[in-house]
C-alpha cells in the first residue's frame, strides 16, 4: 500500500513516535545488550551544572557525546556510557540564595548553614530530574539510571581518596596564585565566572608637595565613592 506523502516534515510528531517506539521496546538496553562481548567503550560524561533548564551550549555538547557513543556502538564496541550532575560550586548558591532573597553570606548564617546545605541538594536533584528528561527528549543515548552525582558521598569520598594519594606521593605544590575574587560572594571564581562591562566613573588626582624637594609631587589618583 503506498501511502500520500504529506507537503509538510512535522518533527515533533516523527520524534514522538521514535520516543514510543524506544521505550515502549527498550531499545537502548536491547542495544547495549546485544554488543555485550564486544571491544570495550568507556565513556563518563563531563556534567553539567544542575541549575536549570538546558541551553543551546549543554544540548550542543551532549548531542556530539550521542553521535560518537552511537558510532562506537554501531562498530560493535561495548558502550559503558555513565551519565553525571555536578551538583556543587557557585550557581547552585546562588540560585538557592536568590530564591530565597538572600543579599549576603550573613543572610545564609542567620538562616542556618545546614538548612541551606540541605536546600542547595535539594534544589540540584529537582534540577537533574528535569534536565534528564530535556536530554531524553533530545534523544541522547546514556545510563540515566545510574547517573554519578558530584553530592553523593561515594563521589566525595572519592575525591578525598584521591587528594590524599597525591599527598603521600607528594605531588601537592603550595605556591602563591592571582586569583579572581568575589567581594560579594566572597570565595575564588574561575575566569569565565567573570562579567565585564563598560563602567564611568568620575576620578581625581591629588598632588602632594614632598617635602626637601623643589618641584616634586607624590600624585595619588582615586575614584569617587
Amino acid at each position: 500500500m503506498i501511502s500520500e506523502v504529506t507537503g509538510q516534515y512535522n518533527a515533533e510528531e516523527v520524534e514522538e513516535r521514535v520516543q514510543e517506539f524506544w521505550e515502549e521496546h527498550d531499545i537502548y538496553t536491547k542495544t547495549r545488550a546485544k554488543r555485550k562481548g564486544g571491544r570495550r567503550f568507556f565513556f563518563v560524561d563531563g556534567p553539567p551544572y544542575t541549575t536549570g533548564r538546558i541551553h543551546m551550549g549543554t544540548s550542543w555538547n551532549k548531542t556530539i557525546k550521542d553521535s560518537i557513543l552511537r558510532y562506537k556502538s554501531m562498530n560493535n564496541f561495548e558502550v559503558k556510557d555513565r551519565a553525571g550532575w555536578d551538583m556543587h560550586g557557585l550557581p547552585i548558591e546562588v540560585k538557592v540564595e536568590e530564591s530565597l532573597n538572600f543579599k549576603n553570606k550573613k543572610d545564609i548564617e542567620t538562616y542556618g548553614v545546614a538548612k541551606f546545605i540541605a536546600r542547595c541538594k535539594q534544589f540540584a536533584l529537582s534540577q537533574k530530574d528535569e534536565m534528564t528528561v530535556q536530554f531524553k527528549s533530545l534523544g541522547v543515548w546514556m545510563d540515566w539510571e545510574d547517573p554519578y552525582m558530584t553530592l553523593k558521598d561515594e563521589y566525595l569520598e572519592a575525591a578525598w581518596w584521591t587528594l590524599k594519594r597525591a599527598h603521600e606521593r607528594n605531588l601537592l605544590e603550595r605556591g602563591v596564585r592571582v586569583v579572581n575574587w568575589c567581594p560579594r560572594c566572597q570565595t575564588a571564581i574561575a575566569d569565565a565566572e567573570v562579567e565585564y562591562w563598560d563602567e564611568k566613573d568620575p576620578s581625581i588626582f591629588v598632588k602632594f608637595p614632598v617635602a626637601g624637594e623643589e618641584n616634586t609631587y607624590l600624585v595619588i589618583w582615586t575614584t569617587t565613592p
